[in-house]
């Protein structure tokens, strides 16, 4: 065991070395690599109707190895391609695959390559190009959900991006009402979520199968559970990072859906040299409840919520592209049962401008500038017991980066990232008659400016190795803290159809997620004064994949990550003013293993996902200072996802989920109390072990059938979703109701099953 602890203790300094070195050699190397008689062939990728541009879509020139992908701007670039005349082969699943002969002059060439979508997710779309694609990223943890295939996983007659990601194993929530991914053993302060390059708080609606981003307004979906490059920092686990529409650049079209649950419209069009977009949403959930039978012992919760996207796009010249995004949510929850009240608000609001650049064929370079609003409040009253939470953080973040394709096997990326924050959170609590809130109370507020610069290097050493190492350094101002983040992978290609690939990196966050332990929705952010020391990561993963059949892919990640200096709330403190006061700190280990099978062409799509994790922490001040597991440990996860196409007009889908039941902290005395502030009561007494118990285990399935027909000679969809088919009511929470002369202890428990029917028209 000890020549394990040292094994480990000492392997972050030998890849820090390897990292940092590998980076150097690349730089000294490069006038080896570059040739004066490299030719170029660049350009974008787009849809043939609407000039969206695609992301992650393959450009080869055929009968050689060369060939690139595009970035999220649909922009790529082949070197070391000789003049003459060559065949491009290009595919983009949901496209039809495409070739075109070309000729290269010395001086290189710009394409501009329009594809045809596909009505049929087809088979014969080549594994070669994915694989060629797949050797310049080495995407390590990166799960790839088409957003085609995103469109058809509905909840609630709701296409929905985050019910999809929650579909995938390692990727958790304490419940279905959850804002939060727990994605291995990580909270969800730890992970970074961007839309269109702008930080998203919240990024999801209450309850959790509805998240705030609009599937219509979605181009490209990228998550990264861990081993995430350099460019990605101040979270250390997970990258969710999302890229709106830009609109249809050829004519306006539109979109009206309703449902029972909820309702969305979204339109497009061209603008000037090109395109707008803006869609919205809004629920009615809370009138459909109003509908069913009352139930006095285990009432519903109420909510509803609206959210709007938008998105202005211009072209400036052949090289330059400039666009402004916005993103607008609001929730509003209230539940009222024997015992217990509370309300939730919580709002995002957030924009950006962002500019991209073309110098020449090998130099790309992009621009954003962004602000973001995250606003909550969180009130209520148990047994008598106030409590009150105000909270919000502002941002105003400039992030830029320089992409260098020196050669055919190597791409540089290097950039700078500044955000300057607001924070506010005020905490009171009090009796029922007390309506000030008592005497005591938590308030924090404050500025900080962050900043980091990275540099990173993707090699394709031989055809079959790859190497991608970066670092990247971080400055805290309040703190007056300097950080260093190392990172490095690499992928073998044993043979065709099998590849292994590592990870290892550290990762440290500036910022921190203070929570109730039963109300894990509700997110309250806070930073790290000088009070705190950063949190830090350490992961460390090796994953193999491979294609055990035609159409199917197999991938297998074990990981191992070491946390320090995490946080768990000090719930029951009365004043604080700073961090310190707010939380203890501790550290903290994950490791499990994740299995996804995944089939993304041909009538039937879908996949299968298991994961095993284990998640231990431990703090000093914290359960008798023993090691116990946190409340989003859950061990197994199991998940199915189906979507069979009958005809081209019927298909037919299924997901089902299984995961061990979340921890709690049980109690086991009572004892009668007061306090100056307080009229007095019983009061329970917690001295089991910390997150000791668990709930039964979670699991729910949900159907769907979707028929498409035209009505007007519009296109028309007709949706009917049942969800939670076998009305399995999971436990929210469960708590001790006080206010009785008997202290009983109550679950406070979900939705039931629940039939909806939706319908959507499209209009061009």
């Amino acid at each position: 065991m000890g020549r394990v602890s040292s094994w480990v203790l000492s392997t972050p300094i030998l890849f820090m070395r390897i990292s940092i070195l590998t980076v150097l050699l690349v730089l000294l190397s490069l006038p080896v690599f570059a040739s004066p008689t490299d030719r170029t062939i660049s350009g974008f990728v787009e849809d043939s109707v609407s000039k969206e541009t695609l992301v992650g879509a393959t450009v080869r020139v055929a009968k050689t190895k060369l060939g690139a992908y595009t970035n999220k701007a649909g922009y790529f670039v082949i070197n070391n391609v000789s003049p003459g005349t060559h065949t491009i082969e290009i595919s983009a699943l949901g496209y039809e695959r495409k070739s075109i002969e070309v000729v290269v002059p010395p001086s290189g060439l710009t394409l501009r390559i329009a594809m045809h979508e596909s009505t049929v997710l087809k088979e014969q779309v080549t594994v070669q190009a994915d694989r060629e694609n797949e050797k310049r990223q080495i995407s390590i943890s990166r799960v790839d959900i088409p957003v085609k295939q995103l469109a058809q996983i509905r909840v609630g007659g709701e296409a929905d991006l985050f019910r999809a990601l929650q579909m995938l194993p390692g990727v958790l929530t304490s419940s279905q009402i959850s804002s939060g991914l727990y994605i291995r053993g990580g909270s969800p302060d730890q992970n970074l979520v961007l839309l269109d390059g702008m930080t998203v708080y919240n990024p999801t609606h209450l309850f959790g199968f509805i998240s705030a981003f609009n599937t219509e307004a979605v181009k490209d979906v990228e998550l990264l559970k861990g081993g995430f490059p350099a460019e990605f920092g101040g979270r250390m686990s997970a990258v969710l990072n999302v890229t709106q529409k830009d609109g249809n650049r050829d004519h306006v079209e539109g979109l009206v859906g309703l449902g029972l649950i909820s309702s969305k419209a979204s339109v497009q069009g061209p603008l000037g040299n090109g395109s707008w977009f803006i869609g919205g949403r809004r629920t009615y959930l809370d009138l459909l409840l109003g509908l069913l039978p009352e139930d006095p012992e285990n009432p519903y919760p109420n909510f509803n919520f609206y959210d709007v996207n938008a998105k202005l796009t211009q072209n400036f010249g052949d090289n330059d592209k400039l666009s402004i995004s916005g993103f607008l949510t609001n929730d509003l929850l209230t539940l009222e049962q024997p015992g217990i009240r509370f309300e939730v608000g919580i709002g995002n609001q957030a924009s950006s401008l962002n500019w991209t650049h073309i110098f020449d064929a090998n130099l790309f370079m992009q621009t954003t500038v962004s602000g973001s609003r995250y606003k909550n409040g969180f009130s209520g009253n148990q047994s008598g017991f106030k409590f009150s939470i105000e909270n919000s953080i502002i941002d105003y973040t400039l992030k830029t980066f320089v992409e260098w394709y020196a050669t055919g096997d190597l791409t540089l990326k290097a950039g700078y990232e500044g955000t300057i924050y607001n924070f506010i959170y005020d905490q009171q609590t009090g009796s029922q008659n007390d309506a000030s809130g008592g005497k005591g109370g938590i308030r924090i507020e404050g500025n900080d400016n962050v900043h980091g610069v990275f540099a990173q290097a993707n090699w394709l050493v031989t055809d079959r190795l790859s190497l991608q190492s970066g670092i990247r350094g971080n400055y805290w101002n309040v703190s007056g803290l300097t950080t260093f983040d190392p990172r490095l992978a690499a992928r073998m290609q044993l043979t065709d159809g099998l590849a292994v690939k590592a990870a290892w990196g550290q990762f440290h966050q500036y910022l921190r997620l203070a929570s109730f332990p039963d109300f894990s929705f509700f997110d309250t952010w806070l930073p790290t004064d000088t009070t705190v020391p950063a949190a830090r990561a350490d992961h460390y993963i090796v994953a193999v994949e491979t294609q055990p059949l035609e159409g199917l892919t197999l991938n297998v990640d074990v990981y191992y990550k070491r946390m320090f200096n995490l946080n768990e709330l000090r719930f029951r403190q009365a004043q604080a003013s700073t961090v310190s006061d707010v939380f203890y700190i501790g550290n903290g280990e994950s490791y499990g293993a994740e299995l996804f099978i995944q089939r993304k062409m041909g009538r039937l799509t879908g996949w299968l996902g298991y994961g095993l994790g284990f998640v231990y922490a431990q703090f000093d001040s914290v359960n008798q200072g023993a090691r116990f597991r946190p409340k989003y440990d859950r061990r197994h996860d199991f998940k199915v996802n189906a979507l069979y196409s009958l005809s081209d007009e019927w298909e037919i889908g299924a997901t089902f989920t299984y995961q061990s039941g979340q921890s709690y902290t049980g109690a086991t005395s009572q004892m009668a109390g007061s306090m100056p502030d307080w009229e007095g009561g019983l009061v329970m007494v917690y001295p089991s072990q910390r997150w000791g118990l668990r709930l039964p285990g979670s699991h729910q399935l949900n159907l769907n059938v979707n028929y498409s027909t035209t009505l007007w000679d519009l296109p028309f969809r007709f949706f009917l979703d049942i969800y939670n088919v076998y009305s399995r009511r999971d436990i929210w929470f469960r708590y001790y109701d006080t206010s009785k002369p008997v202290t009983t202890v109550t679950d406070v428990r979900l939705l039931p099953i629940l039939p909806t029917i939706s319908v959507e028209v499209r209009f061009k």
